[in-house]
């Protein structure tokens, strides 16, 4: 009979490990939700800028594409069509770091082809929707340091090809959703729960 206190405490002990174990899992899962509910609006948000693009390029003059406004139209096709793929192949796997990444590299691409199309056609807004003072020279152009991750809350405005705030709102609403799943993900404990349900961290689009 007197081992029945230390058998009673050890089955405390499990119980509260195990009750922890569940909330912090739970919270993870929800986190994790959320990212991927932030970007199915950015997608959303995406396929319209897409959408409009592939409406202007398919308005151009015929004459157009056969001198020479080709140096500029071709290009914008082909990193439409490119940043279109990406887009797809992201769609599947929202959290890999890596298709993330080359989406991000595809965007820039693709807005630089726009700005060389239609360098007059420049509207800049900021993450909650207002319009953006000054307009930056070229997307990106910050620098390096908006490749960490760190950075998402404060990532510069992308002077989208559609004149509306929805894709940099939507943007922003992402890249904060990530941040806050990776600070959950890389704490202490809550990073053993990460670590045994295998949950990675995600990736901004920058």
């Amino acid at each position: 009979m007197s081992l029945l206190p230390e058998s009673l405490a050890s089955w405390i002990v499990i119980a509260v490990l195990l009750f922890w174990f569940v909330g912090a899992y739970n919270r993870l899962v929800r986190l994790r939700a959320t990212v991927l509910q932030a970007y199915g609006a950015l997608d959303a948000a995406l396929g319209k800028q897409l959408d409009f693009v592939q409406a202007s390029i398919a308005a151009s003059p015929p004459e157009a594409v056969l001198n020479e406004s080709l140096s500029s139209i071709a290009p914008l096709q082909a990193a439409t069509t490119q940043l279109s793929t990406l887009l797809g192949a992201t769609r599947l796997h929202p959290l890999d770091a890596g298709g993330m990444a080359a989406l991000a590299t595809a965007l820039q691409v693709w807005i630089g082809a726009w700005r060389r199309q239609h360098p007059d056609d420049v509207t800049v807004f900021d993450a909650d929707g207002t319009l953006s003072r000054p307009v930056p020279l070229m997307p990106g152009s910050s620098g390096a340091s908006g490749s960490s991750i760190a950075a998402a809350s404060v990532a510069e405005p992308i002077a989208w090809p559609e004149p509306s705030a929805a894709a940099e709102i939507a943007r922003n609403q992402f890249n904060q959703a990530v941040a806050s799943y990776n600070a959950a993900i890389a704490q202490f404990p809550a990073m053993l729960v990460a670590w045994a349900v295998r949950l990675r961290a995600a990736a901004p689009l920058l």
